[in-house]
């Protein structure tokens, strides 16, 4: 038989148990550790990471992180997939087919760039992804997959810019898109360097500006140039 005292004690227990499996939100907690580990493996890369500070970032324990992702390393893949996800969902929800060809590899190229300046700890995981070789990026499935949407979207196009007579014939989708890519990502990724090395702040807005109306002139040349390119042996 319990006592008075006993019975007394444990129902704060009980209620501190309740309080505590009320205030559990699985969904946020795998969510704020996933936020943290973005911002932690973007600033020190896979190595520079630890998990115990993405933890303290997330305002949870390690334990946590095994629960939720296996290990550091299936979160740094899960983080890449993350960044990856968000810039191929959002570019597919660009409505190129209705606007005229041109336009709409224009308005691709614009919508990269300013995902780029908006998220740069996407180009921050990428540079650090490089220089690993995509140690980790290639173990993933879903990466590849979501590649093949974007560049079925810029292959149309093409093909519908060429029919129309607007486009030069013959241009490979996925070399397009690389060349937009990387003028957008070397002209911020590598703007501290190059700022130092030209003595010209290219971090500004209006270099930035400036940079994107000539590769939007690059662009508009290379598409509908009816001039041959000459192979380079």
């Amino acid at each position: 038989m319990s006592t008075p005292s006993s019975t007394a004690t444990a129902r704060p227990t009980a209620k501190r148990a309740a309080a505590t499996a009320i205030k559990r939100d699985p969904a946020k907690t795998r969510a704020n550790i996933l936020k943290a580990a973005t911002a932690e493996f973007a600033a020190k890369g896979y190595s520079g990471a630890r998990t115990e500070k993405i933890a303290q970032r997330a305002k949870s324990n390690v334990r946590m992180i095994y629960h939720y992702f296996g290990g550091k390393e299936a979160l740094y893949l899960c983080v890449l997939e993350e960044v990856l996800s968000q810039l191929r969902a959002q570019e597919l929800q660009l409505n190129l087919g209705d606007v005229a060809p041109l336009q709409g590899v224009l308005l691709m190229f614009d919508f990269i760039n300013r995902h780029f300046e908006r998220h740069p700890e996407l180009r921050n995981l990428l540079a650090y992804e490089n220089l690993n070789k995509a140690a980790c990026l290639k173990r993933s499935r879903q990466i590849p997959q979501m590649a093949s949407p974007v560049l079925q979207q810029l292959e149309q196009l093409l093909r519908r810019g060429e029919a129309e007579g607007c486009f030069r014939a013959g241009i490979d989708a996925m070399q397009l898109y690389v060349a937009m890519v990387g003028a957008i990502y070397y002209g911020k990724s590598h703007a501290y360097t190059l700022s130092r090395i030209f003595q010209r702040d290219m971090l500004t807005a209006d270099w930035q500006a400036s940079y994107r109306q000539q590769t939007h002139q690059m662009l508009v040349g290379f598409l509908t140039s009816t001039t041959p390119v000459p192979s380079v042996a």
